[in-house]
């Protein structure tokens, strides 16, 4: 069962902030940021636990930044990109800008 996803309204910045200040959680932003949906095996790296990526996924669907669904035996993660976007308008661009010349 997954856990209730944050109402637009409920987002806070600061949580934003956090879910997107950690280095694996940003590689998966970006990853979905082309409007995909992955499940949660395609986004995890081989060299991470599962345990571990449940906290990742957990801290970014609690802060609004993705959206969960349960499919079978997966689940199937997506970026709540319009919702980030009404929200902190330019947010998401700028930091996508900024790791792509990263590199």
């Amino acid at each position: 069962m997954i856990a209730n996803h944050p109402e637009r309204e409920q987002f806070r910045l600061e949580n934003v902030l956090f879910a997107l200040g950690n280095p694996l959680r940003l590689a998966m932003v970006k990853r979905l940021a082309d409007g995909s949906e992955l499940s949660c095996n395609a986004l995890r790296p081989e060299d991470v636990a599962k345990s571990t990526m449940t906290h990742h996924w957990r801290v970014l669907r609690d802060s609004g930044v993705v959206w969960q669904r349960p499919q079978g035996r997966e689940n199937m993660i997506s970026l709540r990109r319009e919702d980030l976007d009404a929200c902190f308008p330019g947010l998401l661009d700028t930091l996508l800008q900024a790791m792509q010349k990263e590199g």
